[in-house]
């Protein structure tokens, strides 16, 4: 295992902004809480769908807090990585309820459309604007750690799509208090629902790669082969693997085809230093596990990768 090896609250990109998520998840339950009682009092449905994603997205970020809780507990010997995992799992559960509550919001908006009822437009847009200025300062809180971390993504995703959804609640209210125009309201929340699938469904399938073990973005490993095999005493390169832990902990394996001289004379310990710095400088992998071996060797052990 390459160095920087440790375990701990800071392992995971998650675990240094939980105090990050801590406030946003604060603020979107302050604004779910606001907006269902603005929902029930003015009849609007993109109140209430933005009240639901508010919901939802609180109940996210505490599922993000909890998974980074027991991404920081130590590994043992049945998880040699802790529960860092956790993170990645957190993540997909964000994207299905996310998706769940889009599919319910395109739903009821369909019906509104066919049958509109009244709607209090003030109301909608006084809360559509507080809960504007509150997803406002979550996504300023939020906007570094998910550029780090998967799961502070998820949750950078759901508090920008509630901002779209605030600022739908505004346009919808004050077009129904200018012209009448009730459909303002469901049309309003249709655009919502739709514009929040395709990012969803992205977050989703990157936190399906991780579990399926997908390599690494950045790391493309050609390039990890090309560049290992051009290392002084390096003949070849096989059993080559790469995945990702959760966010931020990218890992590599792989058995590397040495000169016999190399493993004759102790030149081992040189050439794996120069094997774990060409991953740390060029492709941004610290966690790396090499088994070096003479030529031939791999005719003795089963292979489940080139």
């Amino acid at each position: 295992m390459g160095p920087g090896h440790a375990h701990g609250a800071d392992l995971t990109a998650t675990g240094r902004h939980r105090r990050r998520l801590a406030v946003a998840m604060g603020i979107s339950a302050g604004i779910a809480a606001a907006e269902v009682a603005g929902a029930v009092v003015s009849g609007s449905l993109v109140l209430l769908a933005d009240a639901a994603h508010m919901a939802a997205d609180a109940a996210g970020v505490g599922l993000s807090l909890l998974a980074a809780y027991f991404a920081a507990r130590p590994a043992t010997d049945r998880r040699t990585f802790g529960y860092a995992r956790a993170e990645i799992l957190a993540a997909t559960a964000n994207a299905l309820l996310l998706l769940g509550m889009a599919a319910f919001i395109l739903t009821e908006a369909a019906q509104r459309l066919a049958s509109p009822p009244h709607v209090t437009a003030s109301l909608m847009i006084i809360l559509g604007a507080v809960a504007l200025a509150g997803n406002g300062v979550s996504l300023l809180v939020l906007r570094r750690g998910q550029a780090e971390s998967m799961n502070v993504r998820g949750a950078f995703l759901e508090v920008a799509s509630d901002t779209l959804g605030a600022a739908a609640a505004i346009i919808s209210g004050t077009v129904i208090a200018v012209t009448g125009f009730t459909l303002a309201d469901p049309v309003a929340s249709l655009v919502v629902g739709l514009l929040i699938v395709p990012r969803t469904w992205r977050l989703l399938r990157e936190a399906v790669d991780v579990l399926l073990e997908g390599s690494p973005q950045g790391v493309d490993l050609a390039q990890v082969r090309s560049h290992l095999t051009a290392l002084a005493g390096v003949e070849d390169v096989h059993d080559l693997h790469a995945w990702t832990i959760t966010s931020g902990l990218p890992v590599l394996s792989a058995h590397v085809v040495v000169d016999p001289a190399v493993l004759a004379d102790g030149r081992s310990p040189a050439v794996l230093d120069r094997l774990q710095a060409c991953l740390r400088g060029h492709f941004d992998v610290a966690h790396s596990t090499f088994q070096l071996e003479p030529a031939g060797h791999a005719d003795h052990e089963p292979s489940v990768h080139e």
